[in-house]
């Protein structure tokens, strides 16, 4: 067998192997096959695709290019929530916490930002103290003694995905839903999980623009999911304006904390995502009959507070201050606020989202390159969303910024924000949250 060969075939439409496949992993990681010759395939399958049999096959290969976290000494089943990025997600610091309250076991491995999309392991660090970095035994210990433990993702995790997506990032190849779904679902099935809600983010702030995309996106990962061995289901949502209010690693935890004390002026969006990724997480861990059921469970918990502690006590069991909860100040914060105000009178109509992540990366907020280094204080907080009343000079979003920013630097920063929001006289209806949910059954449509 021959990488030339393969490479071959696929560029001239072929079906490839399980065999054949794994040859060419395994020699890639291995460096007994060159960049070259993995970037021509990579580009042969961007043309010609996958076939469903090919893709989990390349996420098997992937998987087994390094170590799987088995958790198996996690009592209960356990479900991973996954999304595909956007910006102002803050889903996974309050679901985290929630889910668990229902007696669903959340052992969590989550990423750093990159680019435009914050990571969760960056917003938890902004806690002070908290440790991302624990021994398998005390994440597993921890999830058995209170149902929830988040770290980073460890390096030996699907190495075979970090090498090809490095090719693919230089290669033109990103875009391409074959390698994107083996790459997202080889991560989540080595993490160990038994079942996988996947939220598929859709809009200008989201990888995928269209709903057309997200679906054929999100149906080969389930198709992977369920051909792998995992239940998986794909919420396809709107990322079309922030899903919070808040952009930036502090300004993000002190908002999810908001939301879990039950105070007014969070995103209902925000909710509203969280509790039906919740409710279809705790379904898949057998604590629900029903979506709807789950969901009421899940708005009860919060509404007493249940989510709140819980939260505290996996913040302190990591390492996190105690006095957080009640204290949120303790958060990094940024010594200069500036506004950016309303060009126009009338209703925001439409926000370029990609634009409000790329503003707060520009300010320190994310990473350009996976070497950067981000601030955690720095960000941006939405004052208008899609559909309110705005008039000429009201703010509209709030600048968290260092003392220190070249003042060439923010004025290009306020036109960004500026230019991403849009006008117009007539009030508008609000965003769907959720366009559709994908399972094996098909798509379902809302």
């Amino acid at each position: 067998m021959r990488a030339v060969e393969l490479i071959q075939a696929k560029r001239d439409g072929s079906e490839l192997s399980s065999e054949q496949i794994r040859f060419l992993i395994d020699g890639f990681v291995a460096g007994e096959i060159p960049d070259y010759q993995m970037s021509a395939w990579a580009m042969a399958v961007f043309f010609r695709g996958l076939t469903l049999r090919e893709t989990a096959a390349l996420t098997a290969a992937m998987i087994a290019s390094g170590e799987t976290i088995d958790l198996r000494d996690v009592r209960g089943v356990k479900v991973d929530k996954h999304s595909t990025g956007g910006v102002g997600d803050t889903t996974t610091l309050v679901l985290a916490p929630l889910v668990a309250t229902l007696g669903v076991p959340v052992a969590k491995m989550s990423g750093r930002g990159l680019g435009h999309t914050g990571g969760t392991i960056d917003k938890l660090e902004s806690i002070p103290g908290f440790q991302v970095e624990l021994t398998r035994e005390q994440f597993i210990r921890q999830v058995n003694d209170m149902g929830v433990s988040v770290i980073s993702q460890t390096a030996k995790l699907a190495p075979a995905d970090k090498l090809l997506y490095a090719l693919r990032d230089v290669t033109a190849t990103v875009e391409s839903i074959p390698l994107i779904a083996a790459s997202i679902m080889s991560k989540k099935i080595a993490s160990g999980a038994d079942a996988i809600v996947l939220d598929v983010k859709t809009g200008s702030g989201a990888f995928m623009k269209t709903i057309d995309e997200s679906i054929r996106l999100a149906q080969t990962m389930v198709a992977i999911g369920h051909e792998l061995g995992r239940e998986t289901i794909a919420i396809i949502s709107n990322m079309n304006q922030p899903l919070g209010n808040a952009i930036g690693n502090a300004l993000e935890v002190r908002e999810a904390l908001a939301l879990l004390r039950g105070d007014s002026g969070v995103s209902l969006d925000l909710l509203e995502c969280c509790l039906i990724l919740g409710a279809h997480m705790v379904v898949l861990g057998k604590q629900a009959s029903t979506v709807d059921e789950a969901k009421e469970m899940l708005r009860l918990n919060l509404y007493q507070g249940l989510a709140l502690n819980k939260f505290a006590e996996f913040a302190v069991a990591q390492g996190g201050a105690a006095e957080l909860i009640h204290s949120p100040n303790l958060l990094p914060r940024a010594p200069r606020i500036e506004y950016v105000h309303a060009s126009e009178k009338g209703y925001v109509s439409a926000i370029q989202t990609e634009s409000l992540g790329i503003a707060a990366m520009r300010l320190g907020a994310g990473r350009a390159t996976k070497q950067d280094q981000i601030d955690l204080a720095v960000g941006l907080k939405l004052l208008k969303r899609i559909g309110d009343p705005v008039v000429v000079g009201e703010a509209i979003v709030e600048i968290h910024a260092q003392e220190h920013i070249p003042p060439t630097e923010l004025t290009e920063i306020i036109r960004i924000i500026s230019e991403a929001y849009f006008y117009q006289s007539q009030p508008i209806s609000p965003l769907p949250l959720i366009h559709a949910i994908v399972s094996k059954q098909g798509v379902e449509y809302v």
